[in-house]
């Protein structure tokens, strides 16, 4: 078994559950829209959410989270959270106005995404606050997923919300980070570009927030081998959490064996 330094930091691999119409799929990041033209799905699972929320509970496989992505998905995000109580985050949809019943529901975070921008995809302060005020910062991850914003105008990362298709003012950097980190307890950010492709994580991404590192940072994004956790691990510096999706053999993939990464989220125990 591994050893480490009681205060050294460790990558775990977070699971999740995405939604979409009431069913658990995979799906390509950046083709799902509002109209549902172009939708790319890796996987559609004949099982339901709570089948998933129960083996993650079983296998003591804190943090992960429960994303609604659009409409029809109610009665599975509040089963799924039902079969595994404060044990999964739930995002997707998120106001003031419905944070706090998440939270009831057994939720023990909820995330939030584009509730914290105007409809022009600009930054709203007084949301982050109203959120805050209801849920408290210690229960509030927020969501920075993010596209890459081509070399010509500045490079780097942007914000995106909208199922990732709308581009806000709000770029991914340590001076946001910081800004934004008394407000939350972690942040969670997908690479929208490389999602559920497959093709490999975007290391450059996950070195920008490992070298932060205040807080606790999920990363999801091409996710492809058991490897890709210890690289996440090596260039993060142990800061940054990763999830596998598509590339997972619960999810239909076949690159990626779940047990492999519960045994790597216990190797220190």
């Amino acid at each position: 078994m591994p050893s480490r330094r009681p205060d050294q930091p460790f990558t775990r691999f977070r699971p999740c559950i995405d939604l979409h119409e009431g069913r658990v799929k995979q799906i390509v990041g950046g083709t799902l829209t509002d109209h549902g033209g172009g939708l790319q799905t890796n996987f559609v699972s004949d099982r339901p959410a709570e089948w998933f929320a129960d083996r993650y509970r079983m296998d003591d496989l804190r943090g992960g989270h429960v994303i609604l992505l659009g409409p029809g998905n109610l009665p599975a995000a509040h089963a799924a959270l039902a079969a595994y109580r404060d044990g999964l985050q739930v995002g997707g949809g998120i106001t003031a106005e419905t944070a706090g019943d998440w939270l009831t529901a057994g939720a023990t975070h909820v995330i939030a995404t584009s509730f914290l921008f105007d409809a022009d995809g600009h930054f709203q302060e007084d949301r982050l606050a109203e959120l805050v005020s209801e849920v408290g910062w210690e229960q509030l991850v927020i969501d920075l997923s993010c596209r890459t914003r081509p070399a010509k105008e500045g490079g780097g990362w942007v914000v995106a919300m909208r199922q990732w298709q709308q581009r806000t003012d709000l770029e991914v950097t340590h001076d946001t980070l910081d800004a934004l980190a008394g407000s939350c307890a972690e942040f969670l950010i997908h690479a929208a570009d490389v999602e559920g492709r497959c093709q490999g994580i975007d290391a450059s991404l996950v070195r920008l927030l490992g070298s932060w590192g205040k807080k606790p940072v999920t990363y999801a994004g091409g996710a492809r081998s058991l490897e890709d956790l210890h690289m996440v691990e090596q260039i993060s510096g142990g800061r940054v959490d990763l999830t596998i999706g598509s590339a997972l053999d619960i999810f239909g993939g076949s690159l990626v064996k779940y047990a492999e990464c519960v045994e790597f989220n216990h190797r220190f125990d």
